[in-house]
């Protein structure tokens, strides 16, 4: 990432989506990414594709609640790749397919990829899949190629209520702190902000979001960790193990001459 390129990202308000889908049309056909498969219901609500994946870069989700007298609610989400400061995905690859662009997000060289699958369960939200075809994985790139023209991304471009916003993630930060605090104002406590902190536990995320209920009721992890943030730790000790490893065979060796 360059000094003077600011990051950027994806607030997404789920307090305004209506579930219209925009983004998930937008973002098929930008990025010509394949039909998932017969176009039908579910039978899970409208949801007919389910879960983000190779041919799934961006995926609404439809919750449908029953609040006692209140009476049925829908809660409604688009989710992405979370594109991670911390990103397993990218520190797993073994050919160098996924890469940090100078906006600060993740994305994957679909000629460099091998398809060996590493990235895939690496992923602590699910997101990068294989398709069936090549095996190679495929995840949002942020639009990285309308990035570089100064455009904004397909998703947030198409979306009518501004639910997915899209800008530098210290803005993003403000402006997404503000808005849950209107929201508690006007009588919605369960307003929160999920993955706005730089400090959690995948060093912070370029994709977070305003959620209506706890992130397990949108399918998304509680307290999402690096699945590789122990790695340095566990180098250090196997290196610290094979050198005490080594003095003792020398030691030995250098016994056994004498």
């Amino acid at each position: 990432m360059l000094a003077d390129t600011p990051r950027v990202g994806f607030f997404t308000d789920t307090s305004v989506c209506i579930g219209c889908k925009a983004c998930e049309v937008a973002c098929k056909e930008w990025n010509l990414i394949p039909q998932d498969g017969p176009l039908s219901l579910s039978a899970n609500s409208y949801d007919n594709t389910m879960a983000l994946g190779a041919s799934t870069w961006r995926h609404v989700a439809f919750v449908e609640q029953q609040r006692g007298d209140q009476g049925l609610r829908w809660l409604m989400s688009s989710d992405v790749c979370k594109h991670c400061s911390s990103a397993a995905c990218l520190e797993v690859c073994p050919t160098g397919a996924l890469f940090r662009t100078e906006f600060g997000t993740v994305v994957v060289q679909p000629d460099v990829c091998n398809g060996c699958g590493y990235c895939v369960p690496a992923c602590p939200f699910g997101v990068i899949d294989r398709r069936e075809d090549d095996g190679r994985a495929f995840k949002c790139t942020l639009c990285y190629d309308r990035l570089r023209d100064g455009l904004e991304p397909a998703c947030a471009k198409a979306c009518p209520t501004d639910s997915i916003q899209f800008g530098e993630l210290d803005e993003l930060r403000s402006r997404a702190q503000a808005r849950v605090a209107t929201l508690q104002g006007a009588g919605v406590p369960e307003a929160r902000l999920y993955l706005d902190d730089p400090g959690d536990g995948i060093g912070g995320a370029g994709a977070f979001f305003l959620l209506l209920d706890e992130p397990e009721v949108y399918g998304l992890p509680p307290d999402p960790v690096s699945t590789t943030r122990d790695l340095p730790a566990l180098w250090r000790a196997a290196a610290l193990a094979a050198g005490t490893l080594v003095a003792a065979v020398a030691a030995s060796f250098l016994e056994g001459r004498r």
